[in-house]
């Protein structure tokens, strides 16, 4: 194969007008690591292949690099025809719309793998189209959407006050949000983890983010809604040029009774299990002091879940505190 593009390249602003499934053509490694979000991952290479195709170009070239690459993706044709054929068919329900649609594809850098599979796909009479530059282009969208200017206003409050919730009942209604802690599947504490999902690597973590943001550029909405929340969340780092626009951001704060913040927590935290909620609570146990360690691992045992709460909102309301002196644009809302 020659390299030869046999179909459409377009740059990324055009590439996201397109309609049809998006296929993500690296390799299982390559895309848990980081993928445009909605894509379908069709591997050329599997993670072995991906780094010996690497190895031979290393040491025997491009040309030779190739060769392997071709003598690797023989024996799939078949399997590779019938995935594209399969995508075609889940896609693309209504002939009529067909002629609409293409099979939007993209690998590292828009290379090989596109070209070869944009090969195939002809041979089959699908339409393709291959992002120009391919992931590194998509990649380099995504840091450049943080770099703008956001009218971004904060829902604040002290932990348990609900924020997470206010939030998406807003989104019913129709107004922006940008839900943090639900695209980094973390609440942001020592027990943010608990009961989610894994979290995504933090590349995919900005990968979310930009797309939310340009979904609410769409709109007409003249201000997006975002949790007041820490740099890190979990693993997951909210992107710095954002997370500094944030910080000089109004902020709305969420007042409600230590009694209503103690059920909202133990809804969320009681059913947890014992076992993982101790070990959140050791890993704040300098912060909490030996005391208050102690009461709250006995009530967790116990299962007096509110008792376990008190234990800690005094150490999360305190740090609260401090970071809310530090913003210049307050207002409240009980």
């Amino acid at each position: 194969m020659s390299g030869k593009v046999f179909c459409l390249q377009c740059p990324i602003e055009k590439f996201r007008s397109l309609k049809g499934p998006l296929i993500d053509l690296r390799s299982p490694k390559e895309f848990s690591q980081g993928h445009w979000p909605g894509a379908k991952n069709l591997p050329l290479f599997n993670n072995e292949e991906r780094a010996q195709i690497g190895k031979r170009y290393k040491l025997a070239g491009q040309k030779a690099a190739i060769i392997l690459g071709l003598q690797i993706i023989s024996p799939k044709l078949t399997n590779l025809r019938n995935s594209l054929q399969k995508i075609k068919l889940d896609a693309f329900s209504n002939e009529n719309q067909e002629s609409l649609y293409y099979l939007k594809l993209y690998c590292w850098r828009g290379g090989m793998r596109s070209a070869s599979v944009a090969w195939l796909a002809t041979i089959l009479d699908l339409k393709a189209v291959i992002l120009l530059g391919g992931y590194k282009s998509y990649r380099n969208w995504v840091l450049k959407q943080f770099k703008k200017k956001w009218p971004i206003k904060l829902i604040g409050g002290r932990t348990g006050s609900g924020k997470t919730s206010i939030l998406l009942k807003l989104k019913n209604k129709g107004i922006s949000i940008l839900d943090l802690e639900g695209l980094a599947n973390h609440r942001g504490s020592s027990f943010g983890s608990l009961g989610l999902q894994a979290q995504p690597s933090n590349e995919q973590y900005e990968n979310k983010i930009g797309e939310v943001l340009e979904i609410f550029q769409r709109t007409n909405n003249k201000e997006i809604l975002v949790e007041d929340e820490s740099a890190n969340l979990g693993k997951c780092r909210i992107p710095f040029e954002f997370y500094k626009q944030m910080k000089k951001s109004e902020v709305i704060e969420i007042h409600r009774s230590k009694e209503e913040r103690i059920s909202e927590l133990v809804k969320i935290y009681g059913c947890q299990d014992k076992t993982m909620l101790k070990e959140a609570t050791l890993r704040i146990s300098k912060r909490l002091g030996p005391q208050r360690t102690a009461q709250a691992l006995k009530s967790i045992e116990n299962e007096n879940w509110a008792e376990a709460c008190i234990q800690m909102l005094d150490y999360y309301d305190r740090y609260y505190e401090k970071e809310l002196s530090k913003k210049i644009q307050k207002n409240s809302i009980d």
